[in-house]
């Protein structure tokens, strides 16, 4: 099953010059064209995979247009992506972060191409026993948020780029201005559900490695689904509350019953929607079994994420707004934001 398409339209890259690079970047690069496609997942940077005979990498960019300040740092991830590898090989190994944006118009980092199966809305065809496969597949996703947030921060690059202290209030009130400087229209909710937010941040003195983006389709996973042998898009991840990580990955895992907008964002309801992936209760209670933590209060988490991942839509639709993009995937996203909002005031309860 493919994972790639042909790159959009509005996406291309100079091959010349991007092969004029690869050339003198890898001495010993076969001879031959370069072939360059792209990641069609995701709605944030720009992923596309360069292969040139058997030669295959993965370039990674910032989206077209205008961005907000310190979003989409690709030299950040890069160095994410340097301090983590060696304790979670889940990480792709990354090659090289280049600052000059005279090659493809903007900076961009080359790391390693995994192949594997990520999942989206279906499992692959001709695929048995499916139902025990996704809670196979439910166990390694908790487990590896686990083995990810017992990695010591302290003994990697992390430590020298993040400041674990105040998270939460930092990430509330962040995220809070973030949505007033990208709103396009007034949604009732809104004030009562930061009110609440700012008013309640739980008090945790526990800082961990997090993902902040963690979700089956940025997972890959071996072709027998035993091993999760990939977690991509890093953009996101800093030290910080371990809850939070969950709370985002409950936001994306979705029941049947969630709001159908919600299930359909992607095209179709989310494969966790299946017989036999865990529901949100039986994942949040295998991280707080295989992890030891009390995870009382992780419907602040939940709330919070669904409100987080509201901003992230409403960020999206602006720039379709003011024509920063013409991707007319964006163009009904201010639904999503409406529904998101509705979802975290939901979840306060």
């Amino acid at each position: 099953m493919a994972d790639t398409i042909q790159v959009r339209a509005s996406e291309r890259i100079d091959e010349v010059k991007l092969l004029a690079f690869l050339k003198k970047q890898f001495p010993e690069l076969p001879e031959g064209e370069l072939e360059i496609t792209q990641f069609s997942a995701g709605h944030s940077n720009l992923t596309y995979c360069l292969r040139i005979v058997d030669f295959e990498a993965v370039l990674r960019r910032p989206p077209l247009g205008p961005v907000a300040k310190k979003a989409h740092d690709m030299k950040r991830e890069f160095t994410i992506l340097s301090a983590l590898h060696p304790y979670f090989p889940d990480v792709p190994k990354p090659y090289v972060y280049i600052e000059d944006s005279s090659i493809i118009g903007s900076d961009f980092f080359l790391m390693e191409r995994k192949n594997g199966i990520v999942l989206d809305t279906h499992f692959p065809k001709d695929t048995y026993n499916t139902e025990v496969l996704a809670r196979q597949i439910s166990e390694k996703m908790v487990d590896s948020l686990v083995a990810l947030h017992a990695i010591p921060y302290e003994e990697t690059a992390l430590k020298n780029i993040v400041k674990p202290e105040g998270f939460m209030k930092r990430q509330v009130q962040g995220w809070t201005e973030r949505y007033e400087k990208a709103k396009t229209a007034e949604l009732d909710e809104v004030s009562t559900l930061t009110t609440w937010l700012q008013e309640n941040v739980p008090i945790n003195q526990e800082s961990t490695i997090i993902h902040y983006d963690y979700k089956l389709n940025n997972a890959m996973f071996s072709q027998d689904y035993t091993e999760m042998i990939g977690l991509f898009d890093w953009e996101m991840a800093t030290v910080g509350d371990p809850l939070a990580d969950v709370g985002v990955a409950m936001s994306y895992w979705m029941h049947m019953d969630d709001p159908k907008i919600l299930l359909h964002a992607l095209g179709g309801p989310p494969i966790t929607t299946l017989p036999g992936f865990y529901t949100r209760e039986e994942f949040i209670m295998r991280y707080a079994e295989k992890s030891g933590r009390d995870v009382s209060n992780i419907g602040y988490y939940i709330t919070f994420a669904y409100f987080k991942l509201a901003v992230i839509c409403q960020q999206i639709y602006y720039r379709y707004v003011k024509g920063q993009t013409q991707d007319d995937r964006f163009a009904q996203m201010d639904k999503m934001v409406a529904a998101l909002i509705k979802q975290a005031s939901k979840a306060i309860d």
